[in-house]
């Protein structure tokens, strides 16, 4: 079984210990993601397991033939290839094994060895033939094109030069080349961080389906969530595990946090009672026994710290003016890019205090829509018109770009923070990932991701009453984030925001709009009086309408529903079955689904067992009396094999059972 393990491994840079004799173990079926706050080493634990960086100490085992693949948060450029070309570099390592097993071809036509010679290149030979043919290389084309495809690349786009491609498109093929690899352990860092929400469901989908192990660093709650069955929390260089999805993760962290911090504020009334008795009877001889004794409490005195990711940061910004009931409308709004029209007759009313979230795929006209309504593009057809007292504030990665001056990053938000929250500013930059010595930095300085949240920061500061907002959690962590949704929840003015966020946009919106591409002729628009849950909700009952072949759509009989959302009629077709007869089929449906229902909860206790048992030997296999001893820890790994296995079948057996219930249409 393929498995990389370390045991007690510490790495230190400039007198700061980052990992303080960590051990960790991954294998084929870890579901894993590693948590921290900003600068707690996670990225470099990734470089450690991807062996780009040595650590200190410590021991690291890598099973024979595991293959580790590592996709870094950034960085990565392409040049000199095609995108096709590109992808197809992922399977350089079978393209090697081609060419050995033709150098060995060659060879054993002219050999003329003994027989035993001859037997051992015949064997390498037919080992590199079948480990060809698994790897799946003579079906790449079509592997290609479904993850490129996936990631939201065009089939245009293939034959493109990869050096015409933006960062984060860049990052995206390096995604790609990674996930095509198909090695036993992934480590991805921040793999979500230049997806749409189109291609982050699809990877979520891939996955779920991957039948090797691995490990993620992410700031996507909702990826995390569906995605991990273990979450590993880097703090102050120690790796603590805890079971279950990142949301059950921050319950118990919750409940650590509540525990901690009781003992935190009981330790600081001992220091300050000790504190105290040392001031004032520092110069008495008489107390002098009793001070050196207060004194060296403090000095032997393990402080408690409260992880700064935990924190709850409670941000006040200035309140919106005050406005009438219609906060903007649009009226047969158009905008065409040469021959390509984006937008087409978009008619729209949005009253004060909505949290209205845009959706649809790339190239659907969402940014375009935002920068009309922000005024940033004037070129377009149909009017724009504010309502009453409105005040706007536009927010966008690329108008953050243009934050290039000297001026310090403190001094440029206290010169734009009202008066009554320049005292705040620092707790306001703090939550925004800028802390210490980093709020003197000159703006020029800065990168992309940070120029991007100080923009966010500034506009918050603004009073105004219309917040327009082009994809504002980039860049954020999830601490920052939750700050952000709690800010503009509070916030008593009307929001319009894209976002490829999915926990972000259910929790933020009370109203979606759907823009959809149609070819040259713009993008179609359907407003739904429900957050993004119910959006998804709705298109997922009309799929599965369409897909059970309920009737055609007659678009003569095409109405508003309840929603405000576009409602499909089905046409009845003939000879539908009498009352009593659906009655009865109904039943028996109900019937059918109670005993898959059983059948598949039975299924699913085995695979919690299963799991359960398989983690403990995992823990004893960390342990250094049985890792240290080859033969013990061999007995160790079959059984994990074994259960390996068995999850294996189980999980098959399940997936059988779930698609009989999805069968049952209920």
């Amino acid at each position: 079984m393929a498995f990389v393990q370390f045991s007690r491994v510490s790495l230190a840079f400039a007198g700061r210990d980052i990992l303080k004799e960590v051990s960790l173990y991954l294998a084929a079926g870890s579901r894993s993601c590693l948590a921290g706050v900003n600068g707690s080493g996670k990225s470099t634990l990734m470089k450690v397991i991807a062996g780009k960086i040595a650590a200190d100490s410590g021991d690291r085992a890598v099973q024979k033939g595991t293959r580790i693949a590592y996709l870094p948060q950034s960085g990565i450029a392409h040049r000199g290839r095609t995108l096709r070309e590109e992808a197809e570099t992922a399977y350089s390592d079978i393209t090697a094994k081609i060419s050995r097993q033709e150098d060995l071809g060659r060879i054993l036509e002219k050999h003329k060895g003994g027989e035993g010679s001859t037997e051992a290149l015949l064997e390498e030979y037919h080992r590199i033939q079948d480990e060809v043919e698994a790897s799946g290389y003579y079906m790449r084309e079509q592997s290609v094109g479904m993850v490129l495809d996936g990631l939201g690349f065009s089939r245009a786009d293939l034959d493109r030069p990869t050096g015409e491609f933006s960062g984060g498109w860049q990052m995206r093929i390096a995604l790609a080349k990674v996930l095509l690899e198909k090695a036993d352990i992934l480590l991805l860092d921040e793999p979500t961080n230049y997806l749409d929400i189109e291609a982050k469901t699809w990877l979520e989908e891939w996955l779920r389906s991957y039948p090797g192990g691995y490990l993620l660093v992410s700031h996507d709650r909702y990826f995390l969530d569906v995605s991990v069955n273990e979450v590993l929390e880097l703090f102050q260089g120690s790796l603590k595990r805890y079971a279950g999805n990142y949301s059950s993760y921050e319950k118990l962290r919750q409940q650590e946090l509540n525990a901690l911090l009781k003992r935190y504020a009981e330790q600081q009334e001992e220091i300050a009672r000790a504190e105290d008795i040392i001031r004032r009877f520092r110069y008495k001889a008489s107390k002098a026994a009793m001070v050196q004794e207060r004194i060296k409490m403090l000095e032997k005195m393990e402080r408690i710290e409260i992880p700064e990711s935990l924190k709850k940061i409670s941000i006040a910004f200035p309140p919106p003016p005050h406005s009438g009931r219609i906060a903007f409308s649009l009226t047969g709004i158009g905008k065409s890019y040469g021959s390509r029209q984006v937008l087409s007759g978009l008619d729209l009313l949005v009253e004060s205090g909505e949290k209205l979230v845009v959706v649809g795929r790339n190239g659907a006209g969402k940014t375009t829509l935002l920068r009309i309504l922000a005024g940033k593009d004037q070129d377009f057809q149909g009017e724009v018109r504010y309502g009453a007292g409105i005040s706007a504030a536009y927010f966008s990665q690329d108008d953050a770009e243009t934050q290039n001056s000297g001026e310090q990053i403190l001094a440029s938000l206290e010169a734009a923070a009202p008066m009554h929250l320049i005292p705040r500013v620092r707790d306001m930059l703090g939550a925004f990932l800028f802390r210490g010595d980093d709020v003197y930095k000159p703006l020029s300085v800065l990168s992309g991701g940070e120029k991007s949240r100080l923009a966010l920061l500034r506009m918050l500061l603004r009073p105004v009453n219309l917040l327009i907002l082009d994809e504002p959690t980039n860049h954020l962590d999830i601490h920052s984030k939750d700050i952000l949704l709690s800010t503009l929840k509070a916030f008593t003015g009307t929001v319009i925001f894209v976002s490829h966020d999915r926990s972000f946009m259910e929790e933020l919106s009370t109203k979606t709009l759907e823009l959809s591409a149609h070819g040259g002729e713009g993008a179609a628009a359907r407003l739904f009086y429900g957050n993004y849950a119910y959006y998804l909700d709705r298109r997922e009952r009309e799929a599965e309408d369409n897909w059970a072949g309920k009737g055609r759509v007659n678009k003569a009989a095409d109405d508003t529903s309840e929603s405000g959302a576009v409602r499909l009629k089905p046409a009845l077709q003939g000879n539908a079955p009498g009352a009593a007869e659906r009655r009865e089929a109904e039943k028996q449906r109900q019937t059918l689904r109670r005993r898959l229902e059983r059948q598949e909860g039975e299924i699913l206790r085995k695979l919690e067992e299963l799991e359960a048992e398989k983690k403990a030997l995992e823990a004893e296999l960390a342990k250094p009396e049985v890792y240290t001893r080859a033969e013990k820890a061999r007995a160790v790994q079959a059984r994990i094999g074994g259960l390996d296995k068995q999850i294996g079948e189980k999980t098959v057996e399940w997936e059988e059972k779930a698609a009989e219930l999805e069968e049952t249409g209920m």
